[in-house]
């Protein structure tokens, strides 16, 4: 018979399997796994807190397991060994799972499977040990340095600095909150209005609005179930649980979007009535941004799969768009358009926070592949500018070839586009986010009280 979560630790120690041999993306890869083993949604919730919290706290399991496993057998003879010995750590020291109940369940997992059950008795061995010895030694680590690979601690450091890349490092080892952005129904009521102070709101939330309850630079409030803070027309979940399930998701109250993430599509200003091109459009949060703004958008997208996405999001919040499936290099528009928003697709080092795998999947290689593409999108997105009309170039980077070195290069080639800063009045006054080019780069440390951001570039251009 099966013991409780064996399911559920098995998709996990799949998807794991599937992200650090094959390099598949571990979201997909626990979608992929949930399903086959037709898990329920708390089992389901289960296998993605191992496997997220796995990877998100891979470099310091990585070290303790080798302190108790120091030639881990290979995998062509052990099968998923280390992916079972590294989950049941997770679940031991960071999931606060009884040490019976996580040791007996990696037994489980390695009897089930050819290879890994030669090595039943090292595993067993390893995480006894590990649960009795295992919190001394994770509360000696350099957690920062451990879970960020070289290539990327170096690049970070040069970039900026090592206090603020041990910030940044920092964070990532936290579960993000869930930015819910409002398109208002009677369903799910509107945050209030700056002023109003704390009151009872979304249990387990805090809202992002317009003007802050405090000045920034005092002391963070902390989070707490029921109340709010401040920020815009956003809500913030600490625990959201399934989305789908929330109130007003149905109704089209509100889509999911890093707070950060909402920032660049502000920076066109006044969009009503406007002709806006959202190039690279899916999964829609900036379409959807700029539609409920009342905007004539026009979104195009090249994959087919995403685009369907963008397509269902819309039709759920009632937005509408004109949905173009093409190329961003191939596609014409019929006239020129006052707004373009090109969100370059990138290494995607700012959004580490909610995939903790990428550190571990890509590497300098990558950022230079993308790098070569934004440039070719840079160049095809300019074209689509009207004059006098504003062009902003976007990437969920924090590497400085994929945002300001394109800007540059950009410039370069093209003296008819002149540089508009950013002003903090535009983004709810947050004058760190503004680099002294006057360009936006928000970084996963900023608001670390709050929960922090995903990591942002955009510059503002405009054709003369």
């Amino acid at each position: 018979m099966n013991g409780a979560g064996t399911g559920a630790r098995t998709a996990a120690q799949q998807a794991l399997t599937a992200t650090l041999r094959r390099k598949y993306p571990l979201d997909l890869a626990l979608d992929e796994a949930i399903a086959a083993h037709a898990l329920a949604s708390r089992d389901g919730g289960f296998a993605r807190a191992i496997a997220n919290e796995t990877m998100r706290r891979f470099g310091q399991l990585e070290d303790l397991v080798r302190r108790f496993v120091p030639r881990p057998p290979p995998p062509h003879r052990a099968g998923p060994t280390l992916e079972i010995l590294l989950a049941a750590a997770c679940e031991l020291l960071f999931l606060d799972v009884p040490p019976h109940a996580a040791v007996d369940g990696a037994n489980r997992l390695a009897a089930s499977d050819p290879k890994a059950v030669h090595f039943k008795p090292l595993i067993n061995a390893a995480l006894r040990r590990i649960a009795r010895e295992g919190q001394r030694i994770v509360d000696a680590q350099e957690a920062p340095r451990l879970n960020t690979p070289d290539w990327l601690w170096t690049r970070w450091c040069a970039a900026y600095g090592e206090e603020t890349t041990r910030s940044i490092a920092r964070i990532h080892a936290q579960t993000p909150p869930l930015d819910l952005h409002f398109h208002c129904t009677p369903a799910f009521p509107p945050p209030p209005q700056a002023g109003e102070g704390d009151r009872e709101a979304v249990e387990g939330a805090f809202a992002l609005s317009e003007g802050p309850l405090r000045p920034f630079g005092a002391p963070p409030p902390r989070f707490a179930r029921g109340r709010i803070i401040l920020f815009g027309d956003v809500i913030r979940l600490e625990h959201a649980g399934n989305i789908e399930e929330l109130e007003g998701f149905a109704e089209g109250a509100f889509w999911v979007q890093d707070f950060a993430a909402g920032l660049p599509a502000r920076l066109f200003g006044n969009v009503r009535g406007r002709r806006v091109i959202d190039l690279c459009a899916a999964p829609g949060g900036k379409t959807a941004q700029l539609a409920a703004a009342g905007a004539d958008v026009t979104a195009v997208e090249r994959d087919e799969i995403r685009l369907a996405r963008l397509e269902d999001n819309l039709e759920r919040l009632k937005l509408d768009a004109r949905i173009v499936l093409a190329d961003v290099r191939d596609y014409t528009p019929e006239q020129l358009a006052d707004c373009v928003l090109l969100d370059a697709p990138c290494s995607a080092t700012g959004t580490i926070r909610r995939h903790p795998e990428l550190p571990w999947i890509k590497n300098a290689a990558d950022i230079a592949a993308c790098s070569d593409a934004a440039a070719e999108l840079l160049d095809a997105a300019a074209a689509m500018v009207a004059p006098g009309g504003t062009l902003i170039f976007v990437v969920c980077s924090l590497e400085p070839e994929e945002g300001p070195e394109q800007i540059a290069h950009f410039q370069r080639q093209h003296d008819e586009f002149r540089r508009e800063p950013v002003t903090a009045d535009e983004i709810f006054g947050l004058s760190e986010l503004i680099t002294s080019d006057g360009d936006l780069r928000t970084l996963p440390c900023h608001l670390a009280g709050e929960g922090g951001m995903d990591g942002f570039y955009a510059a503002r251009l405009t054709r003369s």
